[in-house]
């Protein structure tokens, strides 16, 4: 038979409430208390009842994490940590892939909204930084927290990203290349404007001029990538070194220098950003910025919690990065 809530508070000698406070990690109940309840709690292999959970708490304890993202391996990072967090916290996650520029996307979320009744929203870009639905969720007073967010004030975690993307385009520079191109990600995406400023940045801070014809858009894509790195190569005086927004696009760049009998690193150096697994799965392996992505999913839903469970502020939080440098950059062999 399943062992019942009942049958866990008279084993371990409380009450119902003190077993369910214990099992919801909120505070205020003493640590040899909570290491009983827990004891009995492996001990009998009990497991919550969720819809009982849910009206005795008046909760669904259901966290959504919303993206419109065309780089799979990134929202799977995300959607890892998320659930890491949502899984030690006895709450459920779904997730759902959206439209931001569809013109009823606040009226799809709302609907959302009103059909799941999550306890909480999880954004990402770059629906993270989408005002009017920004606005909408603060007027429903729903909690939300935001991965990577340009707007002052949210919960959640953010990067450097602009210093980040300066350092891996100084890299190249120290490499001794002059031509480096950059391929920018989705135009909707804050991410994008802030890694082509790190970007501008670094060139303008080794003296080199960007040439217009250097900076090509991208989507975020593998496609666009391999699109934009044939616009590249097609110039009289095509670049030495690329780098791309994001490690797929950095993927796309590899595979169309292939396609047009180029090599990498010795005719073309790439770099990409964010270290999701495909920069470790092409060859070469990508030259980039290691985004904790799968921490980044897990601390943003960790503040969302504190707000939900505690009634705490929750904070923003900023995670370091770091350069993993690989086999698809290397010192310039062409005419720089």
């Amino acid at each position: 038979m399943r062992a019942r809530i009942e049958d866990v508070a008279r084993q371990a000698g409380v009450s119902t409430k003190t077993v369910s406070r214990v099992l919801n990690h909120e505070p205020n109940v003493r640590e040899q208390t909570r290491e009983r309840v827990l004891e009995v709690v492996r001990k009998l292999d009990y497991r919550p009842n969720p819809s009982a959970r849910s009206l005795a708490a008046n909760r669904s304890f259901l966290i959504a994490l919303l993206y419109d993202n065309p780089s799979p391996n990134y929202v799977m990072e995300i959607q890892g940590g998320v659930l890491e967090a949502c899984d030690a916290h006895q709450f459920s996650m779904m997730v759902r892939p959206l439209d931001s520029q569809a013109p009823d996307f606040v009226a799809t979320v709302q609907s959302l909204i009103g059909q799941q009744r999550p306890d909480g929203l999880i954004l990402t870009p770059p629906i993270t930084d989408h005002p009017e639905l920004l606005a909408h969720l603060d007027q429903l007073d729903l909690p939300y927290a935001t991965v990577s967010s340009r707007i002052q004030g949210s919960i959640g975690v953010t990067m450097d990203e602009t210093r980040a993307a300066a350092e891996i385009t100084s890299h190249l520079v120290r490499l001794g290349h002059r031509r480096i191109a950059h391929v920018i990600g989705h135009p909707a995406h804050g991410g994008s404007e802030l890694r082509l400023a790190g970007y501008r940045k670094a060139m303008a801070e080794a003296g080199i001029d960007v040439r217009s014809e250097w900076v090509v858009p991208g989507a975020f894509s593998f496609a666009s990538g391999v699109a934009a790195a044939r616009q590249l190569m097609a110039l009289d005086s095509p670049p030495t070194a690329i780098f791309a927004a994001n490690d797929d696009m950095a993927a796309g760049v590899i595979w169309a220098t292939a396609d047009a009998g180029w090599r990498v690193p010795q005719d073309l150096s790439v770099a990409g950003f964010d270290d999701t697994p495909i920069s470790r799965q092409v060859w070469p392996a990508v030259s980039t910025v290691r985004q904790p992505s799968r921490d980044m999913g897990r601390i943003a839903a960790l503040q969302l919690l504190r707000r939900i469970r505690h009634g705490e502020p929750g904070e923003l939080v900023q995670v370091p990065y770091t350069l993993q440098l690989r086999d698809s950059t290397a010192s310039c062999k062409r005419d720089a």
